[in-house]
């Protein structure tokens, strides 16, 4: 039994923010393996099971709010009988370059608050965890506010790509474990940096054209 978490906050008006990145990703999971996410009430979560060649995998939605996804985190636990090793927790990270994905066996939240949250109720920081980045705004600009914003049109080329690679990345963890998908995944692809060098080059003719 595998436990797939992606953070986030309910309600539509988080729906496409930076820091719902999470569930955007489990949507994407879902739709490609066919699993019905629905409202289960004793996990304070959306969530869905399905089989595959390695066994079950659930995936789940906090609804509790990003700062207390451990409880919904717990309650998963105990219903579907799971350890911190059967666990990854999705999040969004603002010390990644836009676009960018790690994942990592374990380690402290840095300072992501659903993380705290979850090492917090499950007392321990010993699962997986993918991060996915979000950029980092400007001296000037508030990061708490600035996780709370939609991404720019001209970022959504490569956060599609960042959701692809996640899914894929999150199969990998189910099916080879989390040491063999860090050596795949953690890597810049090459792919991402095609497109980091296109989006360059549209920057740079924009700064041309406007001088």
């Amino acid at each position: 039994m595998k436990l797939i978490v992606g953070l986030g906050n309910p309600g539509l008006i988080y729906a496409f923010t930076r820091h719902n990145i999470g569930f955007q990703v489990v949507k994407s999971l879902a739709r490609s393996l066919k699993i019905d996410l629905k409202r289960d009430r004793l996990v304070y979560s959306i969530a869905g099971k399905s089989k595959c060649a390695s066994g079950n995998i659930i995936l789940a939605m906090p609804q509790t709010f990003m700062n207390l996804s451990g409880v919904a985190v717990k309650a998963c636990f105990k219903k579907f009988k799971v350890s911190p090793a059967d666990l990854l927790v999705i999040c969004d990270d603002l010390d990644l370059e836009l676009g960018r994905i790690k994942i990592r066996p374990g380690g402290s939240s840095n300072g992501q608050r659903g993380l705290d949250s979850i090492i917090e109720h499950i007392g321990t920081q010993e699962f997986s965890r993918l991060r996915i980045g979000i950029g980092r705004p400007s001296k000037s600009t508030d990061a708490a506010k600035y996780v709370l914003t939609s991404f720019l049109r001209k970022e959504k080329a490569l956060v599609e790509l960042a959701k692809e690679n996640s899914a894929n990345c999150c199969l990998s963890w189910v099916e080879k474990g989390v040491v063999e998908t860090m050596n795949i995944f953690n890597p810049a692809p090459s792919v991402y940096l095609d497109n980091r060098r296109s989006e360059v080059k549209l920057i740079n003719r924009k700064k041309v054209r406007d001088e």
